[in-house]
């Protein structure tokens, strides 16, 4: 009889049964929640074992092998603990932990490889069962960040000449913003789309807007034709509304980036660790806005990319967000945190992470408004 993959009830079982070939024990999976601060363990049902208790990202040593997308070792006296990411595709989405007697190089590969086939089971599950959404959760997700989490890509992608990284926040209210990214062959298509208000109208107008988007992309659209056809969709299905954003292709052999804007804040040129400057355009209207007098003039914007080069795209929550005194968050302030970070040796998706974390933070964990990154690197052409 053929092999099945295992149920998802059944997959812990599974993980650890794999793990003990290696001679480990105490075995936990965990996934990343929606807000990137805490690794949430997948229960074991077979047992009736405590269920352990969540791993926040920032001071242990499973979040350090999952913002660090590296394997983590510790002595123990039965020993060593082992933590490696779980890799679904090119994205990080968790941590396994386990205990080995010893932990000679193969041990550890055959770890991380069981961190990847981790990965590779949960994808191939994920799409027919609620549970690995459920698990990610720490609170209850409002209906209009239940849609937009349902329509968005993963996180990242990681290829060798291009990586992406995004985020949104507050994770489990996020109403209007939305993203999507595709790699098709020498492109990669992008779009970060803001739609007015924070409520269930914003989180279909950004499903209407980002269907639309995916439609005309898939159709081979130039990147003008796509934001026009954007604009039209929004101000037909939804008079009076309107959403902005910008819409982005790189092509990934030589680095040139072109773009359009509706009424958006410009992206931030990221080069040498520091920001540089932003990508400026000729204001266009919002979506829904700018074709109201008649045929929508799209400008498109042209930006040559040098290798490490990096393009961070955001919603004006970022920036407008207030820290403590009244005074907004501003594109100054985080052009200087852009700079504390984007020298370090880290992963795109851990550098998004950590800015959204400082945000957040300045807030006192309450934004007035979705913010959302989408950080685009090019490490350079394929030869």
């Amino acid at each position: 009889m053929r092999p099945r993959p295992p149920t998802p009830p059944r997959f812990p079982t599974s993980s650890r049964a794999l793990a003990s070939t290696l001679g480990a024990t105490d075995v936990v999976v965990y996934l990343i929640d929606f807000g990137q601060t805490s690794l949430e363990p997948i229960p074991d049902r077979s047992s009736h074992a405590e269920l352990p208790r969540s791993e926040d990202v920032a001071n242990t040593m499973a979040g350090g092998a999952f913002a660090g997308r590296c394997t983590v070792m510790a002595p123990q006296p039965d020993g060593v603990r082992v933590w490696v990411p779980v890799i679904e595709g090119s994205d990080r989405t968790g941590v396994v932990a386990l205990t080995v007697p010893d932990a000679p190089p193969a041990i550890i590969e055959a770890c991380e490889e069981l961190g990847i086939l981790c990965g590779l089971l949960i994808a191939a599950r994920a799409r027919t069962t609620d549970l690995y959404n459920l698990y990610r959760r720490r609170r209850a997700l409002s209906l209009p960040a239940s849609m937009q989490w349902d329509l968005l890509p993963p996180l990242g992608l990681d290829t060798a000449n291009v990586s992406v990284a995004c985020v949104l926040e507050p994770a489990y209210e996020v109403g209007g913003d939305c993203f999507d990214y595709a790699l098709n062959n020498a492109t990669l298509d992008l779009a970060l789309i803001d739609a007015m208000g924070h409520d269930l109208t914003a989180a279909l107008i950004a499903s209407l807007a980002l269907g639309s988007y995916r439609h005309d992309r898939r159709e081979s659209r130039a990147l003008d034709y796509i934001h026009a056809s954007l604009d039209d969709v929004v101000a037909k299905q939804f008079p009076g509304a309107h959403a902005t954003g910008q819409l982005a292709c790189v092509d990934v052999d030589n680095g040139t980036l072109t773009w359009t804007s509706a009424g958006h804040p410009p992206s931030l040129l990221i080069r040498a660790g520091r920001v540089v400057g932003a990508l400026e355009l000729a204001p266009t209207l919002p979506w829904g806005m700018g074709a109201m007098g008649g045929d929508l003039s799209v400008g498109v914007g042209t930006e040559t990319l040098e290798p490490g080069d990096s393009v961070l795209f955001h919603t004006d929550g970022v920036t407008e967000a207030r820290v403590p005194g009244g005074e907004r968050f501003g594109a100054d302030r985080l052009a200087d945190l852009i700079g504390q970070y984007a020298d370090e040796p880290i992963e795109p998706k851990e550098l998004v992470r950590r800015i959204v974390s400082a945000v957040v933070a300045c807030q006192k964990e309450r934004l007035a408004d979705d913010a959302t990154l989408m950080l685009v690197r090019w490490n350079g052409s394929p030869s």
